[in-house]
Order: structure tokens, then sequence, then C-alpha cells
């Protein structure tokens, strides 16, 4: 699973979610993409999760980029434990997504083969997201 080597922060605040993806919005590898419409958390296991359906789609064929990384460390608090007693320790990290931004790529495969690969990798995601062509101009 995808998680940062090394952090200068090991504990994060929540942040706010305002505004739309000004950078990583445009596709810059591949023909296809998916392009998340609303903003939102998307952990390095569902990332994983949508990656592995997409290569088993099509077949190893073509090429996949990861556009996001879960870089943003969550924290969570053992069950049953009372209140107080300060921050939690890291349960996940997850990859912080606004509106625009473009989280998969896909290039060396048919329309069709990349459209029903970034469907099944959109059923994995807890956002809203929108398949997208690169302009032939």
């Amino acid at each position: 699973m995808l998680m940062p080597k090394r952090a200068k922060y090991r504990k994060q605040f929540r942040g706010s979610w305002e505004g739309v993806a000004t950078r990583g919005a445009e596709i810059s590898f591949g023909e296809f993409a998916l392009k998340s419409q609303e903003a939102g958390w998307i952990s390095s296991r569902q990332i994983e999760a949508a990656r592995r359906a997409m290569v088993h789609f099509t077949k190893r064929g073509g090429k996949i980029w990861i556009r996001i990384f879960p870089d943003k460390p969550v924290s969570k608090k053992p069950p049953e434990t009372r209140m107080g007693s300060g921050k939690g320790a890291t349960d996940r990290y997850v990859a912080v997504i606004k509106p625009g931004t473009v989280l998969f790529e896909m290039g060396g495969v048919g329309r069709d083969v990349a459209k029903e690969a970034m469907r099944l990798a959109a059923m994995k995601l807890p956002v809203d997201v929108r398949f997208i062509e690169r302009d032939r101009a």
C-alpha cells in the first residue's frame, strides 16, 4: 500500500475542503483519465483496490498512472478509550482530493476497454468521478 517513507510531522489537522483543483487537473501522461467531481479523502487501500480493478480488467495491457498519493496521516483512538489522553496513533494515510483532480490515467488501450476499466475503478472510490479523454487537437 502507498504511504510516505518519512514525514516531517507524525500527525496533522483535518484541514478544509474548499476550492477546486488548479494543479493536477489536466491529463499529462495517458489518453484517458478519471477526474474527481467532488472533494474528499481517498485512502491508500481504496487507491490500491481501484488500481487492481483496472489492471485485472485490462489483463495487464496498456499503462496506468496513479496521479494521487496518500500523504496525509489520519489518527484514530483505540475502541473503548476514555475521553482525553491526547490524540490517537496514526491509523491510515489518505490523499486529499479536490473537485477537478485527475486521479488515474491510462494509455495504450482502446477507448471501450479504458472506459470499462475506469468504471470498475470508480466503484472502489468514495468520490464521484468522470471519465475524460485527451483532446486530439
